[in-house]
């Protein structure tokens, strides 16, 4: 989810956590708990300053071992053992449980959008990604903003919260049958699927949507449950062989792309001065534009010997933007 949603999560986990009659009856716990549970529903995405470094690193780990089965567990330990070297008087094992569930909670609600996390390592290193809560849905953030209101007017927080929680768990299961319904439609649609990438818009009823079939990709729209083509390719295999796209795959930007997106194609483009191997992931399709791409430019006209030129990896909205960037990049080097 985005940062405002993850914001007024911890918010609301520390009002819920008035239910705990030990928190409720210690005014000192109560504030070290809200604190922790505002850290801990940020912590896993300490990995944002990856941004620092460049792109690729940035893609190619967050959500990743932040977002972890051992770092779940170290993020609420870490936090709760901060706030309590300043509070020393406090219940340590409440508060480290209330911090521990907003660690949880930041990471639960992460698998199911569009972009994913890295949820279950150790175990795997596969991005969960079950597609059918939007990065930031109005429902979800509005209901928190309703809450913290009323809280504010003096509704009592824990069980105002606890309901107000139990309206978003029924939200979530009528969306996750809403993607079910809508995958029923495109197997209904589509012959040999071999997966499906959904991405829930702000509107309840509009999805975007990447197929890869055997023979083809398609990125489509569904509205109302009606599916419109808006782009169509003819399946392609990487070409392992080609030396070129060898090169390619060393790549540090082509490498994070490629250990991130699922549904991608790419294109081999032929110029005077390199030659240029491009991905660009369908998932994100708008505007007549995908906007995520990664692209490698390789000298191969000197020689057997192939240099890789520029690269870069990321998000761009034009054609013009992108080829800025690859310009800045040649010029740093």
């Amino acid at each position: 989810m985005d940062t405002g949603t993850h914001v007024v999560m911890g918010v609301a986990l520390g009002g819920l956590a008035t239910l705990d009659p030990v928190v409720q009856s210690d005014p000192i716990l109560f504030n070290a708990v809200l604190i922790g549970t505002l850290a801990g529903s940020q912590a896993p995405d300490f990995d944002t300053v990856l941004k620092l470094k460049n792109n690729a690193v940035y893609i190619r780990h967050h959500r990743g071992i932040t977002h972890s089965i051992p770092a779940v567990i170290l993020w609420g330990i870490g936090i709760a053992s901060i706030i309590q070297l300043f509070t020393p008087e406090v219940n340590f094992l409440h508060l480290w449980l209330w911090t521990f569930l907003a660690v949880i909670l930041h990471v639960f609600v992460d698998v199911f959008n569009a972009y994913g996390t890295q949820a279950y390592r150790p175990f795997t290193k596969r991005w969960v990604a079950y597609g059918f809560i939007n990065t930031f849905d109005p429902y979800i953030f509005m209901m928190h903003i309703a809450g913290i209101v009323a809280w504010n007017l003096g509704a009592d927080p824990g069980y105002m919260w606890l309901l107000i929680y139990f309206v978003i768990a029924l939200y979530y299961v009528k969306r996750y049958f809403d993607k079910r319904e809508l995958v029923k439609l495109i197997d209904e649609y589509f012959d040999d699927i071999v997966q499906v990438a959904t991405s829930p818009t702000m509107k309840q009823n509009v999805w975007r949507i990447a197929i890869e079939t055997k023979t083809n990709y398609y990125v489509a729209r569904a509205e109302d449950g009606h599916i419109t083509i808006l782009d169509e390719y003819i399946y392609k295999d990487i070409d392992y062989e080609d030396p070129v796209v060898q090169k390619a795959l060393t790549d540090h930007n082509i490498k994070a792309f490629l250990s991130f997106s699922p549904v991608y194609r790419y294109d081999i483009n032929v110029f005077d001065e390199y030659t240029e191997v491009r991905f660009t992931d369908l998932r994100y399709y708008s505007k007549d534009r995908y906007p995520f791409v990664a692209l490698v430019q390789i000298d191969d006209e000197h020689g057997e010997e192939l240099t890789i030129l520029n690269s870069y990896t990321g998000w761009v909205f034009t054609e013009e933007k992108l080829q800025d960037k690859m310009t800045i990049a040649t010029d740093t080097k």
